[in-house]
């Protein structure tokens, strides 16, 4: 039996993984899988205090992206519709190695796994990457309120984990690809021939694993 295509789309806040999600499933006609973002009560807390709603706004993320996949695998994944997503679960222990302290992030590791062993995986990551000042020009743009107090040198930092996260990702699922997409040097909202241009992306990977015609 074939495997089914997964894509999960990846990259720091900002970089635009929403928006391409969206035109992914829009091209290839998948089921298109958000992750519930402003809808966590703690995440306006904890920009304005990190250290102390880390622990709270980590596990709800959790919680949630577990739910989304398991609905995911029953209703979609099981039922031979493809999906895109504009997360990978993952990406939970990027920001809780960050944020939490040591004792809590044990906590939190244990948690995780156990949730997220048996989840399914992607036949495809899509990673974008972008300079702080882009990142920064997109969240100025979207206008969300629960992201007005997110610090420069938390986003800094956080691009920098991404790509340590990313490369041991990379060396760790060889059976996953990763492509790799510059956010500064392509405009995939506004500028068709670089859509275009990630899509054939796509498209070549998915071939070589059999999963799309």
């Amino acid at each position: 039996m074939e495997p089914l295509p997964f894509i999960a789309v990846e990259g720091p806040i900002g970089v635009g993984k929403t928006s391409l999600s969206k035109k992914l499933a829009s091209h290839f006609d998948f089921h298109l899988l958000k992750e519930i973002v402003e809808e966590n009560p703690f995440l306006g807390k904890f920009y304005e205090n990190i250290d102390e709603w880390s622990f709270q706004t980590e596990m709800f993320f959790l919680c949630n992206r577990v739910k989304q996949l398991e609905d995911i695998d029953q209703y979609y994944l099981k039922q031979g519709k493809p999906v895109v997503a504009d997360y990978h679960v993952s990406k939970n222990m990027i920001f809780a190695r960050r944020t939490l302290r040591q004792d809590q992030f044990d906590k939190y590791s244990q948690i995780f796994h156990i949730l997220t062993d048996d989840m399914p995986k992607p036949n495809v990551v899509i990673y974008l990457q972008a300079s702080l000042d882009t990142l920064l020009e997109r969240i100025k743009m979207r206008n969300r309120e629960v992201e007005e107090n997110i610090q420069p040198s938390y986003l800094e930092q956080l691009s920098r984990d991404y790509e340590e996260f990313m490369s041991h990702f990379e060396a760790t699922h060889p059976d996953i690809p990763v492509i790799r997409i510059n956010g500064d040097e392509l405009d995939f909202v506004r500028q068709q021939q670089d859509l275009e241009y990630i899509v054939e992306q796509v498209r070549d990977h998915l071939n070589k694993g059999e999963v799309i015609k």
